[in-house]
């Protein structure tokens, strides 16, 4: 009976990952869509969003798989949020490998919707299908943009140190011994970290910082006719970057709080005692 409810809790905290990272990915990849296929369309071209609007939505996306999977799983929706759990928090091992399934295919399922509803736009605005809107599903180096000289190892750093920063603001942020946000405001405030590093940190590799929200949509895209979507524009073999990167970064950000800050941070002291009042005369 114990192993029946704790294989029921499991199933339930993957569906959780695998609903809150179909909402992240649904809003991500959504409004790079509008921004990058449609936008290419209006007149004047860029009518349908920009750079901000793109920030904005990938943090608000991460703010609403947060609510939704929260109570549940945790709402990593990120294998390098769990990974750094598990190296420096008490998150389960065995646990690992099923919540980077559950993200990616999240991601994955939610990829396929996107480019489904815009087929459309994708067709018209890229009609071979290539690096100009691959950006819509997954990252390249530079965006895609080869008048600016980042390759492989170039974005390989970019998202060591974009990830770290995530990790070592969220370890940070979900902190109960440090100042952690009132009134279930979390998720929110971990939304805006997003949107901060999307803003700050996006020209060199298109802030993946999170392995599930790449490669799930790059497949989707592989298999619906982008044949180019595990390389560069360069042609180099490119999928793993956004993979081993973040998952390197991960773990160094989560490491730099726990050392750096988390050991400083004054224990959980315990509730005193209660005194039992005299009885009177």
């Amino acid at each position: 009976m114990a192993g029946r409810r704790a294989g029921s809790e499991l199933l339930g905290e993957l569906s959780a990952e695998f609903v809150g990272t179909m909402i992240l990915i649904l809003f991500g990849c959504g409004v790079v869509a509008q921004v990058a296929a449609g936008g290419a369309l209006t007149d004047p071209p860029g009518g349908l969003g920009d750079h901000d609007s793109i920030a904005w939505a990938w943090g608000l996306g991460v703010t609403l798989g947060v609510y939704v999977a929260a109570r549940l799983s945790g709402a990593h929706l990120n294998p390098a949020v769990t990974l750094s759990l598990a190296a420096f928090k008490g998150f389960p091992w065995s646990k690992v490998a099923p919540y980077a399934l559950a993200q990616t295919a999240g991601a994955f399922v939610a990829a396929l919707l996107v480019r489904w509803n815009y087929s459309e736009a994708l067709a018209k605005a890229d009609p071979g299908h290539t690096v100009k809107t691959q950006t819509v599903f997954s990252t390249l180096p530079a965006n895609g943009n080869p008048a600016l000289p980042v390759h492989e190892w170039g974005a390989f750093r970019d998202q060591v140190i974009g990830t770290a920063i995530l990790l070592l603001l969220i370890m940070a942020i979900t902190d109960m011994l440090n100042t952690p946000p009132g009134a279930n405001l979390g998720p929110f405030v971990i939304g805006l970290v997003v949107v901060a590093i999307g803003m700050a940190w996006g020209t060199n590799a298109g802030y993946a910082i999170n392995p599930a929200r790449d490669f799930g949509p790059r497949l989707a895209s592989f298999i619906t006719g982008y044949g180019g979507a595990w390389r560069d524009q360069y042609g180099n073999l490119y999928f793993w970057v956004p993979i081993v990167g973040p998952l390197v970064g991960g773990l160094l950000g989560a490491g730099l709080y726990k050392g750096l800050v988390g050991r400083f941070l004054p224990s959980a002291a315990p509730e005193p005692p209660g005194r039992v009042p005299a009885p009177k005369d």
